[in-house]
């Protein structure tokens, strides 16, 4: 595991500017201002930072589709249908993905973003299908990945075991490794106190195909603060943010854990797979 860095001046130095140009207080940064946090709307937060300043960016996006347009059974994917609401028991703000605002978010992500650097953005099968294409009209797209989670989920029109990755570039960038397959075998959380905590060995591999030691990542949509516990342990520097109380409170505690502990509370042990191309690659680093 790669231990966080110490405070540098060049590292103190971007992280100020960016505090800086964001014009908003962290939620919470560490010490050594390599990690920092924000409580805010994903397109908002974006337009905050100066352009070009950011080296890769990995986002899980809370998208509203599968949950608004495909309204099965007795309630939606995450919550019920009938509880939603901006006082009711919805439990996380969604990203309405109107063609408007997905663009403006993509349009966000290409400004920020250095050229020559890559970009990550998880989708469901819906999305995947309504949202995709846009993502060629701003970034060239490279390929689509596959998480197989390996242990089922719910499903009415068969049972889901896996999620959508597409992998694009802002001009031209090669994969640190080539040993990285197409299909990430990565068992899904269970039993987690965040409900859409997805494994940090997803990001981890974005992370390790796309990135050099002390690169700036960025999620817009931190959700659980799995990217940012990947940055840590890969050797890069993290911003992030998400529009939930909840988000803020379970990073915070999970990224201050991390750094004091090096172990990851929320997640104890490695969820790889018996793909053994991921292990090997995980094993040398």
């Amino acid at each position: 595991m790669t231990q966080p860095s110490k405070d540098t001046p060049e590292a103190r130095a971007v992280a100020g500017e960016i505090e800086k140009q964001t014009r908003v207080k962290a939620f919470f940064k560490t010490r050594d201002r390599r990690v920092s946090i924000f409580r805010n709307d994903a397109i908002r937060f974006l337009k905050s930072l100066p352009s070009a300043s950011v080296d890769l960016i990995i986002t899980d996006p809370a998208y509203s589709g599968m949950n608004q347009k495909l309204k099965l059974g007795r309630g939606k994917i995450i919550g019920e249908y009938r509880k939603a609401g901006e006082n009711g028991a919805k439990w996380f703000g969604e990203f309405h993905d109107t063609e408007e605002n997905y663009r403006s978010f993509l349009r966000e992500c290409y400004r920020v973003l250095k050229d020559d650097r890559h970009i990550y953005i998880m989708f469901d099968s819906f999305s995947l299908l309504s949202l995709a294409p846009a993502v060629r009209e701003v970034f060239d797209v490279k390929n689509v990945l596959c998480w197989d989670k390996v242990n089922i989920g719910l499903g009415h029109y068969f049972r889901r075991r896996h999620e959508f990755i597409l992998f694009a570039s802002k001009g031209k960038r090669g994969l640190r490794s080539k040993s990285i397959p197409d299909i990430w075998k990565i068992k899904r959380v269970v039993r987690s106190k965040y409900a859409t905590q997805k494994p940090t060995e997803v990001f981890e591999l974005m992370i390790k195909g796309s990135a050099d030691k002390d690169f700036l990542v960025c999620d817009p949509f931190l959700g659980s603060g799995s990217s940012a516990i990947a940055s840590i342990k890969t050797g890069c520097r993290f911003i992030g943010c998400d529009i939930s109380d909840k988000s803020m409170r379970f990073s915070r505690e999970r990224i201050a854990y991390f750094y004091k502990n090096k172990v990851d509370p929320f997640q104890t042990q490695s969820l790889l797979g018996d793909d053994g191309a991921l292990i090997k690659l995980f094993g040398a680093g």
